[in-house]
């Protein structure tokens, strides 16, 4: 196996007798990454949790709250 991501052989048989190349640290790491730096920058436009409202223009005051910030 090597570091890069090129492995070249000379015969078939050595492909088949090399070992698998598996990337451990890999793609989902850094997706992860990526969702908890985009959670950190992107604003958060309605309130957690779940709302009861009494009317419809009651959750339509409290949804236009929201949107002005």
């Amino acid at each position: 196996m090597t570091n890069g991501r090129v492995e070249r052989f000379r015969s078939i048989e050595d492909m088949n007798a090399a070992d698998v190349m598996v990337r451990r640290d890999g793609d989902f790491d850094q997706f992860l990454r990526h969702c908890a730096r985009y959670w950190q920058l992107a604003p958060r436009l309605y309130p957690r949790g779940v709302f009861r409202f009494r009317s419809i223009e009651e959750a339509e005051a409290a949804r236009c709250k929201h949107r002005a910030r």
